[in-house]
């Protein structure tokens, strides 16, 4: 296995993740972009606009797998600059620990949480970003919201997967819930 397997940079090749996929669950982490203001409050809720795991077009928080031997905190570091930019400049503490863990599983009535590729366990981080952000290629927008908006009847009709549970979540976790 060691031949298919890059210990340091990579996963697997897509055949063996699909495998894998299929077999085991796999190890997330979900971030929540903010921006506070200057007392430390949430005031916008960052949330990218694109092709969801689904197929369908939504609005979606950054996430992304956990790659072997990477600490949470490189995880979390790598996925916000590959949705966000360079210049987001995102506030992780040295050890960083998430507000919850979320379950993604092939069914959506289990846990509410949906991913049709495979089940996945998720940590999940609000994390503060003060930097100017320019999405990537992979997602089509990026929207920042007021806590009142992203909790919206409307925004819920343009999330899947959860992240509307998510979002709210998130927002009880820092005390500015609407």
């Amino acid at each position: 296995m060691g031949e298919i397997t890059d210990t340091r940079t990579n996963w697997l090749d897509p055949n063996q993740l699909e495998l894998v996929r299929g077999q085991v669950p796999l190890v997330y982490i979900d971030a929540i972009p903010v921006r506070v203001n200057e007392l430390g409050i949430v005031t916008h809720v960052g949330m990218l606009l694109r092709q969801a795991p689904d197929g369908s077009i939504s609005r979606t928080v950054v996430s992304g797998r956990v790659l072997l031997n990477e600490r949470i905190r490189e995880a979390l570091l790598r996925h916000l600059e590959k949705d966000l930019g360079s210049m987001a400049l995102p506030n992780i503490p040295l050890n960083p620990a998430p507000f919850t863990i979320v379950e993604y599983f092939t069914d959506p009535e289990i846990s509410g949480f949906h991913d049709p590729r495979h089940h996945a366990v998720s940590l999940a981080f609000v994390v503060p970003v003060s930097g100017d952000c320019q999405p990537s290629q992979q997602a089509l927008d990026l929207g920042w919201y007021t806590p009142e908006q992203a909790t919206s009847d409307q925004m819920k009709l343009e999330m899947t997967s959860g992240h509307d549970r998510l979002i709210r979540l998130a927002l009880a976790s820092v005390g500015v819930l609407p």
